[in-house]
């Protein structure tokens, strides 16, 4: 009997860090190597995060940007717009249980205030591989919850903005390849 007992005692320690291993491995990555999808919650909160760092570094953009950087700027101000808004119906609505930030988390806000600082001849040199990486994993991100999300309304949302997030990528990765 008490063999059982430590027996059990010790598998529910061992598996008890499973049961947080999505928000663990979406904060470091790890769920995007193994191709994990993400929980609704971290979805909405990496999507929310993406959205704020976008229209926040575009505003930047069209004011240190160079002339195809202003123009990108412009498309991402656009369409992060449509998709916070997206968002934040799906959650007020109460299809999709979850809370979204209001505010920048700390990894996102470093890369905001190293783009700030840049000098606008350096700019691009932030700018422009800061959004191939953005849009490297937002797509991964999208591509993951479309794939094998569990919330249905928010999974069929991840699959219709996934096409413009890839196109969002090609774009950045053609202004980052330009600025060579």
């Amino acid at each position: 009997m008490n063999k059982w007992i430590v027996s059990s005692a010790c598998a529910a320690l061992l598996l008890a860090p499973l049961a947080f291993a999505q928000s663990v491995g979406e904060k470091t990555g790890v769920n995007s190597t193994l191709g994990i999808s993400p929980t609704t919650q971290d979805f909405v909160t990496e999507a929310a995060n993406s959205d704020i760092l976008e229209l926040a570094a575009a505003k930047l953009a069209e004011g240190k940007g160079n002339a195809d950087e202003k123009k990108f700027a412009e498309q991402m101000t656009t369409d992060h717009t449509k998709t916070s808004k997206d968002l934040k119906e799906l959650v007020d609505s109460g299809d999709v249980k979850a809370t979204i930030p209001v505010k920048l988390d700390s990894s996102g806000q470093k890369k905001l205030d190293e783009l700030s600082d840049a000098k606008p001849q350096d700019f691009a040199g932030y700018y422009d591989p800061m959004q191939v990486s953005a849009h490297k994993d937002a797509v991964s991100l999208f591509e993951r919850y479309a794939k094998s999300g569990d919330n249905p309304k928010l999974k069929d949302w991840a699959g219709k903005t996934l096409p413009a997030l890839q196109h969002h990528l090609e774009m950045a990765q053609n202004l980052n390849k330009n600025r060579d």
